[in-house]
């Protein structure tokens, strides 16, 4: 399975032969390996060539994080975890996680766009490979991490021949060829910008092969500046675009013959587009600048769409700044997205703050996200989960950068609170419990003055901390909670506290107090018309605790009623749980096909949503029905698979007898029929195999069927069985009053 995020080329890599060998021998002799030039030399497009080219040597284990949208130097570990695909559960730091993961693994791991973050950055490299030997880094970024042991890789920009076959082919895909007859006419009017009076489209560019080689010596080989002088050939000629940069360039060094600064060269490339840039062009370029990462168009249309630049019009004046490379289009699993290089949307930064917009613009990016967070919490209840997770995770940066802005105003407190807590189905549901943690723990260090955002954020907090085993945290933040909620007499955050300290007992052992309380947030939502996943995950909780107390047919019916709900409103996150339930009754009854038909469900949406919780009791529960049809190997195999699961999602089993029942008899069972030597080393096979690969194994089902006949009759059971008594508020709740759901009231 792919272990590498390296994004496809979306174009033909041209020349740099020779700086291309010289980078893949460094790599091959130093472990710290900073791609070093200035704005718009190339640097990412060669790293991520010379990535490429090692994927093999390393097992195709190559990871790319990328830096430059982060404005927050406390989200660089953040960030490395979410480059290297790994979900934690855990309060352990981000920075323990990473020197956990790499610790005995040979990985390459390219860092891109650094160096506005560098304080941050190098020193957390410096600890990454001190502690895992296998580890290789290669930076780019325009000045150096200065850590021991770093190699530095200048880079220059390209030799004439280079970047005279860079401007031909990147000239030929815009569809102006720079071979062939001149077609503007000596004296002809210098074309001005698209729309203006004489400017139309052109199919050739004129001027020759030493006015071509001239430009490219003007523009300094700097690939940048070539590419956006190519895709401005359809409009004017190599000679007209020669001229207007002598203009420029005069102006630049007061008319005298010196040379320029290569980061001038750029600039004034960048500033020359600009100008050839319509009106409407260069606001919007302007205004995409406080976009973090990739947007889409309706998230353009709307923060930057005004009087002066229509939101009708958007798209249109966004396609003129792809045509001119200005802007480049990537697909997602959200959709079409859009991304300013991080030169240009510097450039547009400047312009934005000389306009005096930036912190309107801001305002307008910061209400977006905080729009479309909302949206996302009211549709995870819903048939679109899944497009939700994919928008979430495409948005992470823009909604990391929204958070920023509502931390930096002390107005704007409860927003951040309100925001944090908005998202907890991202945290929760998608795998970014110490992320989440992060950004409530922020919030909630500010007095908002705003109850409902605080209550939110802190019901939200305990859940978080629940789930990572913290339960000191945990009752901190339910009980100010529920203390507050009490007195302000907002009786839906006093459900959700009671609610998730329901949870906690259920993760101790304390089953009788488990059921209790969630029984009781139960009858609460009830009454308060609250139905959403939160809901039907507090019924699962309910039958997992009958379940555990030997009551498995009054948690079957409850979570029967669970599938039913959940397929009527499209729900697949909370399925999964009462999924894993039901599989159990199955295996009871020694119905193994049911019980893996069931649990493969269960696993692929767990997975798809990187809920490691769900996806490790699952895997488990798979063991424990595989050693039951009669494949002890394959058992052991998946059981060693798990115990790395476990280490990210926190205390094995939550230190919980009564969730570790199908483990332990899986163990005892696959054991016995193994022998020690056996079973040991199938499950340091298990324990070898990356996540991907054991989600791979679990939903390819059985490895090496064999005969295997029904469970013995008196084989120990990790369930008691008894009859079943009625369960507070386990009826269907009635839908809340927006037929929506009502995460957002509480």
């Amino acid at each position: 399975m792919r272990r590498s995020n390296l994004p496809a080329e979306l174009n033909r890599f041209v020349g740099r032969a020779a700086e291309q060998a010289a980078l893949a021998a460094l790599l091959e002799t130093s472990r710290l390996v900073t791609v070093v030039g200035v704005g718009g030399v190339g640097k990412t497009r060669l790293a991520l060539r010379a990535a490429a080219g090692a994927q093999k040597r390393y097992g195709e284990e190559v990871r790319l994080a990328e830096l430059a949208p982060l404005r927050d130097p406390d989200l660089v570990a953040y960030a490395l975890v979410e480059a290297l695909g790994l979900t934690d559960h855990t309060p352990r730091t981000p920075r323990e996680v990473l020197v956990e993961h790499l610790a005995e693994r040979r990985m390459l791991l390219v860092v891109d766009g650094f160096e506005h973050l560098v304080e941050s950055c190098a020193p957390l490299l410096r600890d990454l490979l001190a502690h895992a030997p296998g580890l290789t880094v290669l930076a780019a970024g325009r000045r150096p991490l200065r850590v021991a042991g770093e190699a530095v890789f200048p880079l220059a920009p390209m030799d004439e021949a280079d970047a005279v076959a860079l401007l031909a082919e990147r000239a030929a895909e815009a569809g102006a060829p720079v071979t062939g007859e001149p077609f503007a006419a000596p004296g002809a009017p210098v074309a001005g910008p698209r729309g203006a009076s004489g400017a139309g489209p052109r199919t050739a560019s004129g001027g020759g092969p030493e006015a071509v080689r001239e430009l490219c010596r003007r523009l300094d080989g700097i690939p940048l500046a070539l590419e956006l002088a190519a895709g401005r050939l359809p409009l004017l000629s190599v000679e007209q675009m020669l001229h207007r940069l002598d203009d420029r360039f005069r102006l630049l060094t007061d008319g005298g013959r010196g040379a320029l600064p290569r980061h001038q060269t750029l600039r004034t490339a960048i500033g020359w587009s600009h100008e050839l840039c319509t009106p409407e062009e260069r606001l919007l370029w302007a205004r995409l600048s406080v976009f973090a990462g990739p947007f889409d168009l309706e998230a353009v249309e709307y923060v930057c769409g005004s009087r002066e630049l229509p939101p009708e019009q958007v798209l249109d004046h966004l396609g003129g700044l792809l045509a001119q490379s200005l802007v480049s289009r990537e697909d997602t699993p959200a959709g079409p997205a859009y991304r300013l290089l991080d030169t240009v949307a510097a450039y547009g930064a400047e312009w934005l703050a000389a306009l005096g917009d930036t912190e309107r613009m801001r305002r307008r990016h910061r209400d977006w996200y905080m729009g479309l967070a909302t949206w996302c919490e009211l549709e995870w209840f819903s048939p679109r989960q899944p497009e939700v997770a994919a928008c979430t995770d495409a948005a992470l940066p823009n909604l990391r950068a929204a958070l920023d802005l509502c931390l930096e105003l002390p107005e704007d407190a409860h927003l951040a609170q309100h925001l944090a807590g908005t998202l907890w189905f991202a945290w929760v549901g998608c795998g970014r419990l110490s992320e989440g943690r992060h950004w409530l723990e922020r919030a909630l260090a500010l007095e908002s003055g705003h109850e409902e955002a605080r209550l939110k954020a802190l019901w939200v907090l305990g859940y978080v901390t629940v789930l990572q085993g913290d339960g000191t945290a945990a009752v901190a933040a339910l009980h100010e909670c529920g203390e507050r909620a009490r007195s302000s007499r907002n009786a839906l955050a006093e459900a959700y506290a009671t609610h998730r300290m329901g949870c906690l007992a259920l993760l101790s052992d304390e089953l009788p107090r488990a059921e209790a309380l969630i029984g009781r947030a139960l009858d609460s939502y009830r009454e308060l018309g609250e139905l959403n996943s939160n809901v039907l995950m507090g019924q699962v909780e309910v039958a997992m605790a009958r379940a555990f107390r030997g009551d498995l047919e009054g948690a079957v019916a409850i979570c029967r009623e669970v599938r039913e709900v959940c397929e009527e409103r499209g729900e697949l996150w909370t399925r999964a749980y009462a999924l894993y339930v039901l599989a159990f009754s199955a295996w009871t009854r020694d119905a193994y096909g049911e019980a893996r038909e069931l649990l493969t469900e269960c696993v692929s949406i767990n997975h798809t949503f990187r809920d490691l919780v769900g996806l490790v009791l699952a895997i488990e529960l798979l063991a424990l029905v595989t050693v039951s049809e009669g494949d002890p190997a394959e058992a052991a195999v998946l059981q060693g698979a798990a115990v790395p699961v476990w280490d990210t999602v926190g205390i094995r089993l939550f230190g919980s007898e009564a969730f570790d029942g199908p483990r332990a008899l899986c163990e005892q069972r696959a054991a016995e029929a193994l022998g020690a030597e056996a079973f040991d080393a199938a499950v340091r096979a298990g324990r070898g195999l990356s996540l991907d690969e054991v989600v791979e194994r679990a939903l390819a089902g059985r490895r090496d069927p064999a005969v295997g006949g029904a469970a013995d009759a008196t084989a120990p059971r990790p369930f008691r069985t008894a009859g079943s008594a009625a369960v507070p508020g386990t009826r269907k709740p009635a839908g809340s009053p927006t037929g929506k759901g009502g995460e957002a009231a509480g």
